[in-house]
C-alpha cells in the first residue's frame, strides 16, 4: 500500500499522529473504558459499534468489520488515495516528504482535476464574468453583492461553444481529462464541445475549499434553469454539502445548522448574516451529506420551498435524520417563497424569526399528515398513526419514543396500547444489510488459535520469538494469518517495530487489516491465562498441521493405489505411519 514513500517517513507520521484526534475532528466520539466509541460512519446503525483504540491507534467496527489505522480511515472517508492521506497527515505535522517519492509516478485524474483542471476553469469563468456587464447586472439584480460574488466564486459561462475547451487545451489539458472532469461533452460525429454555455456558475466546494464541480443557471425563465456537473472522479452527487468550507466554524461554534436546498437559497441567507447554513442541492439530503453534517453539529433547522414539492423533501429527509441520531425542527415558507425571495423580499430579520420559531418533527409531520388526508376518520386515523410511527421508531431513546406515542394517542384520539401493538409490528432492521454483513463475516470466519495467536504477537515481542520457535508461518492455515505472520516474523528479525498500525501499510487487501484489528480488538488476558492461551494455541495449531498432513498423505495414498504406482505408494505409506508415530 505505501508505493514509493519511504517505511521510515511512514512509520514517523503515523508514531506523531494521535487517531482519536484525526478522528474526532470527523465524528463525536465518546470514552469507553480504554477505546472510545461512535456510531460507524461507513454503514447505518443505532447502537454505536465503532471503536478507535488510542493505545493501537487504530479502529474497528463491530458492525461491518471496517477496520484500519488513521491513513485508511481519511482514505475511506475523505475519499482519497494514499498517497493524499500520507501527504496530508505530513503537512499538519511539518513532515517532508521527498519530491522524488512524492512524484515518483504520473498523478491521478483525481489529482489532476482537484489541482489544476476545476481551479483553472474556477478562474476562467471568474475572468468571463468580469468582462460580461449582463451577468454582472443580473446578480445585482438578484441582490448579490460584488464581495460576494467574489467570496464564492461566482464566474459566467459565455454563449460559445468551446470558449473554455480552448483555454484549457492551451493549458496543456488533454481534451480526454477535460470530458473526465465534467466540463466537456463529446459529439456525436467527434469532437467536444462546453458543458455549460451562457449560465451563471456556481464553483462547489469539498470542505477543504478544493472546487469538486460546478453548477449553472440561466439568467432567463428558459428551462433547464439549472445544468450540474456530472458525476467523476472527484465529485458524487449526495456526497457535499455546497457552502460548508465557508460556514463550518459558524455551525460549529453555534452548534446547528439551517439546511436548505439552492445556491441561491444560501447565498443571499449567507450575505445577510445568517452564516450557519448549508444547501442540499437538491430536493432530498442523502446520508453522507448528514453524515458530512455531523461532524460539526446534530441540531439542523430544515427549510426548503414552500410547495408540495418542497414539503415531500423535507417528509423524506426527516426519518433519516432522525436515524442519524440528528435533533430536528422544520421551517414552513409561505406558499411561493422559498429563502432567497423571501429574504431579498422582506429581509433577514424574517427568516431568522421562521427559524427561531422552527416547529419540532411531531407537530411538523403530524399537522401535514392531517391536511393531506381531510377527515380524520378511522381509516384515516389508521394511514396517520402508520406514517407516524414509522418516524417515532427511528428514535434511539425510548423516552422521547414514548413522549412522542403519548402526543400521537391525543392529536388522534386513540389509546396509547393500541398504538404500541402497531409500533411491535415495525420492524427496523435492514434485511439487505443483514444478508451482506453475514455473507462477510462468513467470509472472514478464521480459526479463533490463529486469530489469538496474532493478537498475543501484536501485544508482545517475546510471545513472538516463542512462537516462531514453534510455528512458521505455514502452519497457519489461513491464508491471511500466514501472509500476517510471515511480516512479523521479517520486521522482528529486522529490529522494527511490530504494531497493527504499522502492518496495514504492507497490505492492500482489506480482509487483511481487518483480521489485524479483529485481533487486537479481542478481549485481554492476565499473564497467567495468556501464557496457558499461547501454549493451548500451539499445540492446536499442530494438531491441525498434523491433521491437514494426514488428510494429504491419505489422498495421495489413494491416487497412487489408483494410479499403481508401488514405489510412490511405499513412500506415502510410510510417511503417513511417521506422522501417526509423532502425533
Amino acid at each position: 500500500m505505501s508505493g514509493r514513500i519511504p517505511e521510515n517517513i511512514l512509520e514517523d507520521i503515523l508514531s506523531r499522529t494521535d487517531i482519536v484526534e484525526v478522528i474526532s475532528s470527523y465524528l463525536p466520539l465518546k470514552k469507553a473504558g480504554r477505546n472510545f466509541k461512535t456510531n460507524c460512519p461507513f454503514h447505518h446503525e443505532k447502537t454505536a459499534s465503532f471503536v478507535v483504540s488510542p493505545e493501537k491507534q487504530i479502529y474497528h467496527c463491530f458492525g461491518c468489520s471496517e477496520s484500519g489505522n488513521v491513513f485508511k480511515f481519511l482514505m475511506r472517508h475523505e475519499r482519497m488515495e494514499f498517497p493524499e492521506a500520507v501527504e496530508m497527515l505530513a503537512k499538519r505535522l511539518g513532515v517532508i516528504i521527498p519530491e522524488t517519492q512524492k512524484h515518483s509516478k504520473e498523478p491521478s485524474s483525481s489529482t489532476l482535476i482537484y489541482s489544476k483542471i476545476n481551479d483553472l476553469a474556477v478562474s476562467f469563468y471568474e475572468s468571463n464574468l468580469a468582462q460580461t456587464p449582463a451577468a454582472i447586472e443580473y446578480l445585482h439584480r438578484r441582490q448579490i453583492k460584488p464581495q460576494t460574488i467574489k467570496e464564492f466564486r461566482l464566474g459566467y459561462a459565455a454563449s460559445g461553444w468551446d470558449g473554455l475547451i480552448n483555454f484549457l487545451r492551451l493549458k496543456l489539458i488533454g481534451l480526454d481529462l477535460i470530458e473526465k472532469s465534467g466540463l466537456a461533452l463529446a459529439k456525436e460525429r467527434g469532437g467536444y464541445y462546453d458543458r455549460f454555455r451562457n449560465r451563471i456558475i456556481f464553483p462547489v466546494f469539498d470542505v477543504r475549499s478544493r472546487a469538486l464541480g460546478f453548477g449553472a443557471r440561466v439568467m432567463d425563465q428558459s428551462l433547464p434553469k439549472y445544468v450540474n456537473s456530472p458525476e467523476t472522479p472527484i465529485y458524487t452527487k449526495g456526497r457535499n454539502l455546497y457552502g460548508l468550507n465557508l460556514s463550518k466554524d459558524y455551525i460549529r461554534q453555534s452548534d446547528s445548522a439551517v439546511i436548505v436546498e439552492g445556491y441561491l437559497d444560501f447565498i443571499i441567507p449567507y450575505q445577510e448574516g445568517v452564516k450557519n447554513i448549508v444547501a442540499s442541492c437538491g430536493t432530498a439530503l442523502a446520508l453522507e451529506q448528514i453524515r458530512l453534517l455531523k461532524r460539526y453539529t446534530h441540531n439542523v433547522v430544515m427549510i426548503y420551498d414552500g410547495d408540495a414539492a418542497g414539503e415531500l423533501a423535507t417528509l423524506r429527509n426527516l426519518d433519516i435524520l432522525i436515524e442519524e441520531g440528528m435533533n430536528v425542527k422544520i421551517v414552513s415558507l409561505p406558499v411561493g417563497f422559498d429563502p432567497d425571495l423571501l429574504v431579498r423580499k422582506f429581509g433577514v430579520a424574517k427568516l431568522k424569526s421562521l427559524i427561531a420559531q422552527a416547529s419540532n418533527l411531531f407537530d411538523y409531520k403530524f399537522g401535514i399528515l392531517k391536511t393531506r388526508h381531510g377527515i380524520i376518520d378511522a381509516n384515516a386515523k389508521s394511514l396517520i398513526a402508520a406514517e407516524m410511527l414509522s418516524t417515532i421508531n427511528k428514535f434511539q431513546n425510548a423516552i422521547i419514543r414514548s413522549e412522542y406515542i403519548r402526543h400521537l394517542s391525543e392529536g388522534l384520539k386513540v389509546q396509547e396500547s393500541y398504538l404500541l401493538e402497531e409500533l411491535k409490528k415495525i420492524k427496523p432492521l435492514d434485511k439487505h444489510f443483514s444478508l451482506n454483513l453475514q455473507e462477510k463475516k462468513k467470509k472472514l470466519a478464521i480459526n479463533p488459535a490463529e486469530k489469538l495467536l496474532i493478537k498475543f504477537m501484536l501485544e508482545e515481542k517475546n510471545v513472538i520469538e516463542r512462537i516462531r520457535l514453534e510455528l512458521a508461518p505455514t502452519d497457519f492455515q489461513d491464508e491471511r494469518t500466514s501472509k500476517i505472520v510471515a511480516l512479523i516474523y521479517d520486521l522482528i528479525t529486522q529490529g522494527k517495530t511490530v504494531s497493527p498500525n504499522i502492518l496495514m501499510n504492507y497490505f492492500d487487501e482489506d480482509a487483511a487489516a481487518e483480521l489485524l484489528c479483529e485481533s487486537a480488538f479481542m478481549p485481554d488476558l492476565n499473564l497467567q491465562e495468556r501464557d496457558k492461551a499461547v501454549s493451548d494455541c500451539i499445540q492446536r495449531l499442530k494438531r491441525d498441521r498434523l491433521k491437514s498432513k494426514r488428510q494429504n498423505l491419505h489422498t495421495q495414498i489413494k491416487n497412487a493405489q489408483a494410479a499403481g504406482d508401488q514405489q510412490a505408494l511405499d513412500n506415502l505409506v510410510k510417511q503417513f505411519q511417521d506422522s501417526i508415530e509423532k502425533g
